[in-house]
């Protein structure tokens, strides 16, 4: 037994003195070399020295992580710049609004000038765009509106005349306008709808034309109403 470990002991020390030898004879060659590596620049310190994560491509490694760090961090900030913009173009994007006139049993108007109509009665007001006290709509982002109104007049009864007009103004443009003016009828209503490109700050509003009137509008049916289709940027 002891024979054999003394034999296995010998066989060790043996091989461990064959590997440096080789070793040495190996870094004796490779120092001495001078032919073209087939790396370019081989670092033979490093190499038989520290031999760990060393070898002769280290630097084009380095370089290749450089680059795609680099890489990586440019798509991030592209990626970033892209998330801001989708923010910027979709923030407020819940835009939209219904608003009715007050039930009247009388008749607004007629007046000297043309007056914006106050639809107080607001079932929907998502975006904080319309104000019911002026009966005005600001849109708060840029983007494609659609808007609608409904102009409704009942006079009581046949032979009085039927006597409106109302009509949809963009910052004071006249956009699109209904009118009614017979005495046949004693009830009538028309409606419209259209779309409108808005910048924010842009004001969409209607109006009573002078010397029109409404009338027995009791259960509130001149409405208007709108929302965003889809936002755009205005740069």
């Amino acid at each position: 037994m002891k024979t054999a470990l003394c034999v296995a002991m010998v066989l060790g020390l043996f091989s461990r003195a064959e590997a440096t030898a080789a070793f040495d004879l190996l870094r004796q060659t490779a120092v001495s070399y001078t032919g073209s590596l087939p790396c370019g620049g081989w670092d033979c310190e490093c190499a038989f020295g520290r031999q760990q994560s060393c070898c002769c491509a280290a630097q084009p490694l380095f370089d290749l992580e450089e680059a795609t760090f680099m890489r990586m961090v440019g798509l991030w900030e592209g990626l970033s710049h892209l998330n801001s913009q989708i923010e910027e173009l979709t923030a407020g994007c819940k835009i939209a609004f219904n608003a009715a006139m007050l039930p009247m049993s009388g008749c607004l108007g007629p007046f000297t000038s043309n007056v914006s109509i106050s639809y107080q009665s607001v079932s929907l007001n998502q975006g904080n765009g319309y104000n019911p006290a002026l009966g005005t709509f600001t849109a708060p982002h840029a983007g494609l509106y659609s808007f609608s109104f409904t102009a409704y007049s009942n006079v009581g009864s046949a032979g009085q005349r039927l006597y409106q007009k109302m009509q949809l103004m963009k910052n004071g443009q006249l956009i699109a306008s209904s009118w009614e003016d017979n005495r046949e009828d004693s009830e009538d209503s028309s409606s419209q709808t259209l779309l409108l490109q808005l910048r924010r700050g842009c004001q969409v509003y209607v109006e009573l034309m002078s010397g029109r009137q409404l009338c027995g509008d009791t259960q509130g049916q001149n409405t208007f109403s709108g929302y965003l289709v889809y936002p755009f940027s205005e740069q």
